[in-house]
């Protein structure tokens, strides 16, 4: 059985922590309502982006010369995965769901005979697939030093993502990230940016615009499907630093609620333990005064 010291000790060390996790909570807290603003802000753009893809595309698709990164050239032979996770932990299940879908989805290829390689954005998700997926992962990108990001941070992995395409270092390449929906509700997804997975343009019989390009459609194309790759990935990154402060809110939340009942159960105990050696100690003196 503990003594009090070790009792006192346990509830004084599980107050510190307590402490810490309360205050992680109020930074996530306060970095969250940045963090989903901008997401929200980033998906109307990032969605009408696509539209007017799909409108070049059914332009341009009557000439039948697409660009390589709007049609693939038909190969899908070696799948490139962009796993986009966080920097940081204490942010329960956020980065391991995110490593999992994309372990899971590298499996499914490989047992289909495809080639995989994996581009990470983010240490926690390096750290946890380079144990299965070592020789595979072409690079780790880390974004540690970046307090805000922006454009340029995803411009850059976009950039990277097009000069190994046009390398044919790969065919088909899916971006993996979390949809930010509340603070409890982190969603994994997987979203093919190459070749482009154009939305649907309506049911037949339904109305389409009709919009008259000043320059051909394919040298439209050809300068705006490299400008999408880095407005999906940098609306991917957008989502997950969202998602990351929810679910780390999540999980301080209840890292504070278990640690206040941490505190309730060792409380108890020190006070039945300390009745418990008052109790005994006077027995003793009684007992001593009755031997008088």
């Amino acid at each position: 059985m503990p003594s009090l010291k070790d009792l006192r000790n346990r509830i004084g060390s599980v107050k510190a922590t307590q402490k810490i996790t309360k205050a992680m909570q109020m930074v996530a807290a306060a970095k969250l309502r940045r963090a989903q603003m901008a997401a929200e802000q980033a998906r109307p753009y990032a969605e009408r982006m696509e539209r007017v893809l799909a409108n070049l595309a059914a332009s341009a698709a009557t000439t039948g010369h697409l660009p390589a990164l709007l049609d693939g050239g038909g190969r899908d032979a070696i799948h490139l995965l962009v796993v986009c996770t966080g920097e940081r932990g204490l942010c329960g299940a956020f980065n391991a769901s995110i490593a999992r879908l994309a372990r899971d989805s590298a499996f499914s290829l490989q047992a289909e005979g495809k080639t995989v390689k994996l581009l990470c954005v983010g240490k926690k998700g390096y750290d946890i697939l380079r144990r299965q997926f070592g020789r595979q992962i072409i690079e780790a990108i880390e974004l540690r030093s970046v307090r805000s990001i922006g454009f340029p941070e995803a411009d850059a992995i976009g950039r990277k993502i097009v000069a190994l395409h046009a390398a044919m270092e790969f065919d088909v390449c899916t971006v993996f990230y979390a949809q930010f929906k509340s603070v409890i509700a982190q969603i994994p997804t997987a979203q093919q940016i190459i070749p482009l997975a154009l939305p649907e343009q309506g049911g037949e019989g339904t109305l389409k615009p009709a919009y008259e390009y000043e320059r051909d459609e394919e040298e439209i194309l050809s300068a705006l499907l490299p400008r999408n790759i880095s407005i999906q990935i940098m609306r991917a990154l957008l989502e997950n630093a969202a998602s990351e402060q929810g679910a780390r809110m999540s999980a301080m939340d209840n890292a504070s609620r278990n640690a206040g009942e941490m505190i309730r159960k060792q409380t108890l105990q020190y006070n039945r333990s300390r009745q418990a050696m008052i109790t005994k100690e006077l027995i003793e003196i009684i007992s001593g005064a009755e031997a008088l």
